[in-house]
């Protein structure tokens, strides 16, 4: 039997209509969407139909998309296009201890260039207070970036709060919301916000394929430079093959996305109350509510993550929360900010369902894990 699958905020499998969707790109439909040839003509056609299927899904105009080459460069862009763009506006930007490498990383590294970082802190239960945010503002602020779900607790931020009170003073807000998007409603409008970045294999779509919702009249300086391509915002040839299977999984994610969200969330459930009643010192990381539908981080008191992953590796994949060694314990820097104490920390994994989990699965998987948990603190007692 196959390993049952519960990394699903890792990344996705492609779907099915996705990959039937891409194929004639593979196959046959090689040309140019730049050139002026026939063989241009559908490449082109479908580079439209992509735009116009991601902006369905986040509620903008079309020519509000630009494709990039995942959640990462999408985030780059955004963060340092603006720091850029408004240098002369301010060189202060608030994030929170939490959010994705992809976002922290490139707030270091502005901070290398003279622009401050403002790192705000969250909750036991991994929130965002948005009264923080607006206690952190100056005058000199141009951007708030704060992620729309955390990739690891699951928890949900407040963005429209934050976006709102951005807005009074004309501060731009980004969002990323790679893990939000086919789990939970993504309205751009709704949510007041200027900027969001979004990845494909998060959404049952090609890894090395993502997009940026650039809000009309938010100029951002130049990422990549060359020709013209991408509505003259981001240079390089259109990889059309993925931008495809992007469009199309954003179509099946509004078309489905209720039916998914509960599917989902009964899943994760029927995990949780199996794992919850068969081992013991068990808890809830995150908030028990404002929460992805998908995501359950479960921390196992005074065990060790990777202990239980040797033991079920072979059998379920799950990620986990913290990486312990012979004299040291590395915690996630999501858990620590959060403040999750060691001893619950280290014994953390991150369980995540998707739209095809199975009720059996689900079954499977927690006698499995709740086996290797009760292995691990026997063989823990007797030491």
């Amino acid at each position: 039997m196959k390993p049952v699958y519960l990394d699903y905020n890792g990344t996705t499998p492609h779907d099915p209509e996705v990959i039937a969707a891409m194929r004639p790109y593979l196959e046959e439909e090689f040309g140019n969407p730049s050139s002026s040839h026939r063989y241009a003509v559908k490449p082109r056609q479908a580079l439209n139909t992509a735009r116009s299927q991601v902006a369905g899904l986040l509620h903008c105009a079309p020519e509000e998309v630009v494709f990039t080459s995942g959640g990462t460069e999408a985030n780059n862009w955004a963060i340092a296009g603006t720091a850029h763009a408004l240098r002369d506006r301010g060189r202060h930007i608030i994030t929170s201890r939490f959010e994705h490498p992809a976002v922290l990383n490139v707030c270091a590294f502005l901070e290398k260039g003279g622009y401050e970082v403002t790192y705000l802190p969250v909750g036991e239960f991994g929130l965002v207070n948005a009264a923080d945010v607006q206690a952190a503002l100056r005058p000199d602020t141009i951007l708030i970036t704060i992620m729309h779900a955390n990739n690891e607790v699951g928890t949900i931020q407040p963005i429209a709060e934050i976006a709102a009170a951005a807005k009074h003073r004309g501060i731009r807000v980004h969002t990323d919301a790679a893990q939000s998007l086919g789990k939970i409603t993504v309205d751009v409008n709704a949510l007041g916000i200027d900027l969001l970045s979004m990845a494909g294999h998060k959404l049952y779509a090609p890894k090395g394929v993502g997009a940026l919702f650039i809000r009309n009249g938010v100029a951002l300086e130049t990422f990549m430079h060359g020709a013209g391509q991408e509505l003259g915002r981001r240079a390089g040839t259109e990889n059309v093959l993925e931008i495809v299977g992007l469009g199309k999984a954003c179509e099946i994610a509004a078309r489905n996305l209720e039916k998914n969200r509960r599917h989902m969330r009964e899943m994760r459930d029927r995990l949780h109350a199996a794992i919850a009643a068969g081992v013991r010192d068990v808890r809830l990381n995150g908030h028990p509510e404002k929460r992805l539908p998908n995501t359950l981080s479960l921390a196992f008191r005074d065990l060790e993550a990777n202990r239980i992953l040797e033991a079920i590796g072979l059998e379920v994949a799950v990620s986990a929360g913290a990486a312990c060694h012979a004299d040291s314990v590395e915690v996630s820097h999501v858990l620590k900010a959060m403040g999750v104490p060691v001893e619950w920390a280290k014994g953390t994994l991150r369980l995540t369902t998707g739209r095809i989990t199975t009720a059996a699965e689900i079954d499977r998987a927690a006698a499995i894990i709740i086996e290797a948990a009760d292995k691990h603190r026997k063989s823990r007692e007797v030491f």
